[in-house]
């Protein structure tokens, strides 16, 4: 594959990026509840950007944990979105959100009980069969362990060996995790299953208290978390990497120069799985 460094779209700045030349993302993510169903002007806006760039997708309403039935009527239009602008990767966080049909509007942390797996699991496997793809599963950050009788890491191991999802690898939730709850974010990530990553996020954080920090998308990248993202990417094949920027927006060219970092360091990594693949594909054609 060819590398890819993509940005998550925010209408915040859809105009200077639309307009100007800042930003140069390889493709972009969407949240598709945010674009289902739109129309007038972002339904324009939506429709240009999907002529300028390939598009992932990363939900935020499945509720992947939670205890009632899919909703099917959703399922479809997401199913719709995909088609409608060829989306090649659709995630979601493992966690829920809901419960009822009451929306909680947070992503809450699922017990990491055995369960839960099967709960889950079985959840992924009915999204999966009525998309016809496979769903990417996000490792989310938490501030406090719910009835766990199993560690952090052997919860997500269980759930993509049970449902045989994809794993979206969040390198900054890693690092929160890690840190909130005192392990090895390195011994972390060489235990969850790299054949399964299809996908990577990287994001800033705050450093709230000496011993806590909250997960917000609303800061820059710090070193920290690069070093981690320059580990992981030693042990995996190339896949996309998103930077992640939910509020506090910046000058796009200071967004442009994260995602230039990120790209120094993938190319560092892959170049040479980069190059064997431009060989293989020019002795091939």
């Amino acid at each position: 594959m060819k590398k890819q460094i993509g940005i998550g779209f925010r209408k915040d700045f859809a105009e200077d990026f639309l307009s100007g030349n800042s930003l140069q993302p390889t493709f972009i993510e969407l949240a598709p509840e945010n674009w289902m169903g739109i129309g007038g002007y972002w339904k324009k806006i939506l429709q240009e950007v999907a002529e300028k760039y390939p598009i992932t997708s990363h939900g935020l309403s499945l509720s992947i944990g939670s205890p009632e039935d899919i909703d099917r009527d959703f399922l479809k239009q997401v199913k719709n979105f995909i088609k409608t602008y060829n989306i090649q990767i659709y995630s979601e966080h493992l966690s829920y959100s809901k419960c009822d049909n009451a929306h909680l509007y947070d992503l809450l942390p699922i017990p990491f009980r055995e369960d839960a797996v099967h709960h889950i699991s079985k959840r992924i496997r009915e999204v999966q069969d009525f998309l016809g793809m496979k769903l990417a599963i996000e490792n989310v950050s938490y501030y406090t362990p719910v009835a766990a009788e199993m560690s952090e890491i052997e919860f997500i191991n269980a759930i993509v060996d049970e449902s045989d999802c994809n794993l979206l690898l969040d390198v900054n939730n890693v690092y929160v995790n890690a840190f909130n709850h005192q392990y090895d974010a390195k011994e972390f990530i060489q235990k969850l299953p790299l054949n399964k990553v299809a996908y990577i996020h990287m994001a800033g954080h705050e450093q709230v208290e000496p011993d806590l920090i909250i997960d917000t998308h609303g800061q820059d990248i710090i070193d920290p978390v690069y070093e981690l993202f320059d580990f992981t990417t030693q042990l995996i094949q190339p896949v996309p990497v998103l930077l992640e920027r939910d509020f506090n927006i910046p000058e796009l060219d200071h967004l442009q120069a994260e995602m230039d970092h990120l790209e120094y360091i993938t190319d560092k990594n892959w170049k040479k799985l980069y190059a064997t693949e431009k060989i293989h594909t020019a002795t091939t054609v």
